[in-house]
This record gives structure tokens, C-alpha cells and sequence, in this order.
């Protein structure tokens, strides 16, 4: 086991030094300057030569690269270039919303997808299991952002039970979840129905081995062994997506962000790529990048204790 997870932490290490490297050359390389969108296209020469140097923009890229490394490693982001505050607060003040609002998504997916793929699988063939595929094929195939109209079409504007956008923030606890039902559930809908066609057929495949006969032949009922026996072996694979989908949410965002105008992270990465405020940019995705990654990683440590095959070397 000591082996396993000195290995994995290694690749831990250097995926993450990977990522930053692509991200930081992804970004570096994006036409457009920051200074020239700060100052305006008629600032004076010595003007924007002085704030690029105040910036550091004119030191070589390997320097900035590095610099800025270091400074994720001891946890200071740097100064964003537009709202002159360090970038981690701003990221930990638009967490405080997109944190939330992944976690609420992430539990009306599960809560949407877990009967669902109950119903499929317990009558597979069936008028039921029809309806559930396919249901979930039009929610893997719908973009998120039609949803997230839709749901303000009917429930915001049409029947005015919920907020249409807008954050009134956590000083009011009640209207800020009201706040965040809609988006939450534009994002699950699409979650939900990638969860159910995951847990149908976990559990047509568990359903099909030779525990569950044995079960069966002695007078166990369908329904007691799909729920007793075949669901805990078909949750595997179901908490790998959801702890895959929680990255994603808090990532994937932006788009939902933008449509109900919640000051989100995903906001902010909009903002600042708009604005050309890189070290915010580069920081945040960052950011998003370590939260997969590290996901995976506590994921792949879940697997090897619970498999002890998974340890040993290929």
C-alpha cells in the first residue's frame, strides 16, 4: 500500500506541475494585452510601458511562469490587474456561491438519478424503463443553459415561484437558496440523467451474477435483491461519476452563471478572460484544475482499499 500511494502521489505531483504549464502557455499565448484594455487603446506609450513593467509583464516567460508557481505553492495568487484586490480573495468570495451551488446540484442529480435507475432496472423492457432511457437521453443531449430557461420561463416568469437571477447573498439564508434552486437544477438535470443510465445498468449487470441467483433460488424476491445486494455492488461505479461530477460542477458553471447573473467563480473566469486579467484567469483555472485532479486522486485511494488487487504493479 505504501508503494501504491507513493506512486500515485507522484503522478499526483506531476499532473498538477502539467496542468499549470498548459494553463499558464494557454493563456500567455491569447492575443490581446491587459494593459492596453486597462489604460484604453489611447493611453501614451511611456504610460503603458510603465504599468507593464509596475505588472511584470516584461520580464521573460519562464520567470513569470515560475514566480507565479511559487506563489501557488505558498497559497498568494498574486494582484488581479482589473480589480486590484489579490486573487485569492476574490476566488474564496466567489467560491462562498459556486461551492453551494455544485453541492445542491450535485444532490438534486442523485436524489433525481437514484430511483430513476431503480425504476429502469427493476423493469428493464418494460414501459417504465422505456420512459427512463428515454427521458435520460434527452437530458444527456440538452445543453444545460436551455434548461436553465426553460425553468425560468416557467417557474420564474410563468408562474413567479422563484427568483428569475440575482444573489442577495448569505446574510439572508432563505432567499439565497431560492436563489440557487433554479440554477442547481439546470445543472442537474443533465448529471441526473448521465447518473441513471450508469445505475441501470450497474445493476442489470449485477443483477446477472451468480450471487444474486443464489439469492434468488433461495426465495429471495427481485425486488428484495436489487435493493438489498445488487445496489451496493452497483454504487461503485455511480460514486466514481459523482465524485468526477462535483469537479465538473464546480467548473462547468460559467454558462449557468451567466444566464441567472450569480457572482459565482465561473463569473469571475468570464469576467477576467474578458478583461484580459490573466493572473486571475490562470489562477482560477488552476484552481478548477486541482479539484479534478485531486478527485481522481482520492478516488483511485478509495478503490485500492476497498480492491487490494489494484495495488499490484501492472
Amino acid at each position: 500500500m505504501a508503494r501504491f500511494l507513493l506512486l500515485r502521489t507522484l503522478s499526483l505531483a506531476a499532473s498538477l506541475l502539467a496542468a499549470s504549464l498548459v494553463i499558464f502557455a494557454a493563456i500567455e499565448v491569447v492575443p490581446g494585452d491587459p494593459v492596453s484594455y486597462m489604460l484604453g487603446m489611447n493611453a501614451a506609450p511611456d504610460t503603458v510601458a510603465a504599468l507593464r513593467d509596475q505588472l511584470g509583464l516584461n520580464e521573460p516567460l519562464v520567470w513569470r511562469y515560475l514566480h507565479w508557481l511559487a506563489g501557488l505553492l505558498r497559497g498568494d495568487f498574486g494582484i488581479s490587474y482589473t480589480y486590484k484586490t489579490p486573487v485569492a480573495g476574490l476566488i474564496a468570495e466567489r467560491l462562498a456561491l459556486s461551492a453551494p451551488l455544485a453541492g445542491l446540484a450535485l444532490i438534486l442529480s442523485t436524489a433525481l438519478a437514484l430511483p430513476a435507475g431503480l425504476i429502469a432496472a427493476a423493469r428493464r423492457g418494460k414501459g417504465a424503463d422505456l420512459a427512463v432511457t428515454g427521458l435520460a437521453q434527452i437530458g444527456i443531449a440538452v445543453p444545460n443553459f436551455w434548461f436553465a430557461m426553460m425553468l425560468v420561463a416557467l417557474f420564474a416568469l410563468r408562474w413567479q415561484l422563484l427568483p428569475a437571477g440575482g444573489f442577495p447573498g448569505w446574510a439572508h439564508p432563505g432567499a439565497a437558496l431560492r436563489a440557487l434552486i433554479l440554477p442547481a437544477l439546470a445543472l442537474a438535470l443533465p448529471q441526473a440523467a448521465i447518473l441513471a443510465r450508469i445505475l441501470r445498468s450497474a445493476l442489470i449487470e449485477a443483477m446477472a451474477q451468480d450471487y444474486i441467483r443464489t439469492a434468488r433460488a433461495k426465495g429471495l424476491s427481485r425486488r428484495a435483491a436489487l435493493t438489498r445486494h445488487a445496489l451496493r455492488n452497483a454504487l461503485i461505479p455511480v460514486l466514481t461519476v459523482l465524485g468526477m461530477q462535483f469537479s465538473f460542477l464546480l467548473a462547468g458553471a460559467i454558462i449557468i452563471e451567466n444566464v441567472f447573473y450569480l457572482p459565482g467563480l465561473g463569473r469571475l473566469i468570464f469576467q477576467a478572460i474578458t478583461q484580459r486579467d490573466l493572473i486571475v484567469v490562470e489562477s482560477a483555472v488552476m484552481l478548477l484544475v486541482v479539484a479534478v485532479i485531486v478527485v481522481s486522486f482520492v478516488t483511485d485511494l478509495a478503490y485500492a482499499l476497498v480492491d487490494p488487487r489494484l495495488r499490484r504493479p501492472a
